[in-house]
């Protein structure tokens, strides 16, 4: 493990705030899969793939996507049962890991440079782990790989449910009870450390998803059980036999960039460090004053900690840079 190395702020596109990348259905395997673009800018743009973490949407990368458009032909998927992709089968994360393999085999565009956020980095690593030649490089922002004193994460608050049959109609209840915007201001706060940092366009972005939320019949059931399958992962993880993510991250070869939050209140801060010490060929960045999503949050930081990598791996585009 080594410090992440961080390219030169002025080398990077200008500050702008753009809009959600337009989106598109695609049917995958029977379920449609909602996919958003982020189109090169550059030639020699490789491709990249984004996943969210639990209860979030591929809108949670828009804005560092276009950062790294120039370098990055990028895409970023909604997990079943969230965003705008229709409810899946099985909710845990070799389902979603596996639903991430089909789309980069069907997409055909070659191995990718792959990043997770949360539920997205355990599913990353998995996929990193089983399947090394889909991947260039593996971005992990907050990873939520297994740890077990749940009161280090506000999420430790849904335990309860799952031990409740038909848990997922106490969330759905809980959804009706709140007014949107509360719902949304509540989630920005979880995920947050400064919310001054969020701008008014990305608020009313978060209040929207909060609205198709509430109109998805399936998304309380998804939530609940993708939350139980996490945590069914996080107890695998520290006993025998096969299935521990932590034993498949030692596997992981992907070239890898680990970003956590000192001020993260839904996974563990000691997650991201452990994560980048398992990883053979990692770099981490821990960003003081910075919550569960930095990429959100502090996105040109997290672009620039990423362009490091790339240039650092021989990325095209960062070794033309250098010479500048």
């Amino acid at each position: 493990m080594r410090c992440a190395t961080l390219w030169p702020d002025h080398l990077l596109p200008d500050a702008a705030v753009p809009p959600p990348w337009p989106g598109r259905e695609v049917r995958l395997d029977g379920l449609v899969t909602y996919v958003r673009d982020t189109p090169a800018t550059a030639a020699g743009a490789e491709p990249a793939l984004y996943v969210h973490g639990l209860g979030g949407s591929s809108q949670n990368w828009t804005d560092l996507a276009g950062l790294l458009a120039d370098r990055l032909d990028g895409q970023a998927i909604d997990l079943p049962g969230f965003g705008r992709s229709e409810p899946g089968r099985r909710y845990t994360i070799p389902a979603f890991a596996d639903l991430v393999v089909r789309w980069i085999e069907h997409s055909g565009r070659g191995p990718v440079h792959l990043f997770g956020n949360s539920l997205g980095g355990a599913v990353a690593v998995q996929v990193a782990g089983l399947r090394p030649d889909l991947v260039r490089t593996l971005t992990l922002i907050s990873p939520a790989l297994p740890f077990l004193d749940f009161r280090r994460s506000l999420q430790g608050r849904m335990l309860p449910v799952l031990a409740i049959p038909g848990g997922e109609r106490l969330v759905a209840r809980r959804l009706t009870q709140l007014a949107p915007e509360v719902m949304a201001q509540q989630v920005l706060a979880a995920c947050v450390a400064d919310l001054s940092r969020i701008c008014d366009q990305r608020r009313a972005e978060a209040l929207e998803e909060i609205r198709v939320r509430y109109e998805a019949e399936h998304y309380a059931a998804a939530y609940v059980r993708t939350f139980r399958g996490l945590v069914s992962s996080f107890v695998r993880a520290y006993l025998p036999g096969p299935g521990s993510l932590w034993r498949l991250a030692r596997t992981v070869r992907a070239p890898t960039l680990v970003v956590g939050g000192r001020q993260d209140r839904l996974v563990d801060v000691r997650v991201a460090p452990q994560t980048a010490r398992v990883i053979p060929d990692s770099r981490l960045m821990m960003l003081d004053g910075v919550g569960h999503v930095a990429q959100l949050e502090v996105p040109r930081l997290v672009a620039r900690a990423v362009v490091g990598l790339l240039a650092e791996t021989g990325d095209a585009a960062g070794r033309s840079d250098l010479a500048r």
